[in-house]
């Protein structure tokens, strides 16, 4: 005997989709200032404390119900440490967790479990979070399990019925993860998450390990169950083309903090942080006139330590606008706040103004420039009347010479 449509077991209140239209309004979460410290011991005996990892530090963003809000940026820049800190897997060090209310960020114990209930990590690799000596309906059934909800048979029948939302076949349950695919893993994956009817879900890489074709399969049956249930996604990711699709608003990550933030169209058409400029930069066009307008950005070295960051603007160290401009000393000694530079545009960059029109900017977004006799955009083909053609040195534009490496997107 199965449940009938939409059942959920006892103790869980049930969503539909009406009722998740409705609770799409107001403010979910906010984070204030979180840092996420790890510390640098030495000694095996005597332990002594040398220094701290900063892999977050200082992170502020605020997320609506029903929103999507990607989070970016290079390998290392504290993604994924910002989205566990916020599921509390991992314990702040400083700043404010606030969920629908509620400071989240020092609770333990009873209370950080009930509200655990609420908030649900779909994780990066499908092969490693799914635990290989259960099968899946009981790795579906384990958080309702932790939870206390529902009976035995309830549980069972819910798993099922998830795995049919995900797309799976239910009879799949009394099979083990060995048996499945990546993607189909993934699928399981998120049918966990799903399985309490959490408010918020922070995806963490879940199309990373994936073929493209999977990922695609991924990315949509993520936007059909946020519209069936209103889910509230935090997703994390490096892949901006995948993130400008999926999410309704962008914050880009560098050195552990949030360098600009703002609407998926608003960054893709008017990036204003260098950094940003760089990452687009990477990123292919599928329309061959737009995309032989463009040209790459490749940013001067390493990432900075996170251990030691540079003082001042954490990216001057490669930044392609500063030494433009001559290397003001504002940027290697003043650490720039991430503030409104328009309606709904946050950038943490003392020359923003800078970048908005700039050469670069152009040729990173393959938009067309505007034409110097201020009549309007220029034809196709007419790029040189607003800027100089690059120099012949293949399809990349190195601004830094020899030896330089590009930017991952």
């Amino acid at each position: 005997m199965t449940s009938a449509p939409g059942a959920v077991p006892s103790g869980m209140p049930a969503t539909t989709p009406d009722a998740a239209r409705q609770a799409g309004t107001g403010e979910l979460l906010r984070v204030e200032d979180l840092k996420v410290w790890f510390p640098i011991t030495e000694g095996i005996i005597f332990e002594r404390h040398i220094g701290d990892v900063r892999a977050v530090d200082g992170v502020s963003f605020t997320l609506q119900k029903g929103e999507t809000l990607g989070l970016v940026g290079e390998s290392g820049c504290g993604k994924t440490t910002t989205g566990r800190a916020i599921v509390r897997l991992y314990d702040p060090t400083a700043g404010r967790i606030i969920f629908d209310g509620v400071d989240i960020s020092t609770i333990k114990g009873e209370a950080l479990r009930k509200m655990r209930r609420r908030m649900q990590m779909v994780f990066q690799d499908p092969y490693a979070s799914l635990n290989p000596r259960m099968n899946v309906g009981a790795i579906i059934a384990e958080p309702m399990e932790i939870h206390g909800v529902g009976t035995s048979r309830e549980r069972r029948e819910r798993g099922r019925e998830l795995l049919a939302t995900v797309g799976l076949n239910p009879e799949f349950a009394d099979r083990y993860p060995h048996e499945f695919s990546g993607g189909q893993r993934q699928r399981i994956g998120v049918a966990r998450a799903l399985a309490l009817n959490p408010d918020l879900v922070v995806a963490d890489e879940p199309i990373s390990a994936l073929d493209v074709s999977i990922q695609a399969q991924i990315i949509n049956l993520l936007e059909r169950l946020q519209g069936e249930f209103g889910l509230t996604y935090l997703f994390v990711a490096h892949d901006l083309s995948v993130v400008a699709h999926i999410s309704d608003r962008i914050a880009v990550m560098y050195l552990g903090r949030i360098v600009e933030l703002t609407t998926s169209r608003e960054l893709n058409r008017h990036p204003l942080h260098p950094y940003t400029v760089a990452l687009l930069s990477a990123i292919p066009i599928p329309d061959p006139v737009v995309e032989g307008r463009r040209r790459r950005i490749i940013l001067r070295g390493d990432v900075p330590s996170p251990v030691a960051p540079p003082p001042g603007c954490r990216f001057h160290t490669r930044c392609w606008l500063r030494e433009r401009l001559g290397n003001p000393e504002i940027c290697s000694t003043v650490d720039p706040p991430l503030v409104p530079v328009s309606s709904g545009h946050d950038v943490a960059c003392h020359f923003a103004d800078q970048v908005d029109g700039s050469e670069e900017q152009v040729l990173a977004t393959g938009r067309r420039p505007a034409r110097t006799d201020g009549a309007g955009p220029a034809p196709i083909g007419a790029d040189a009347h607003a800027v100089a053609p690059p120099p012949p040195v293949g399809p990349e534009r190195t601004l830094e010479g020899p030896g330089a490496r590009p930017a991952s997107a």
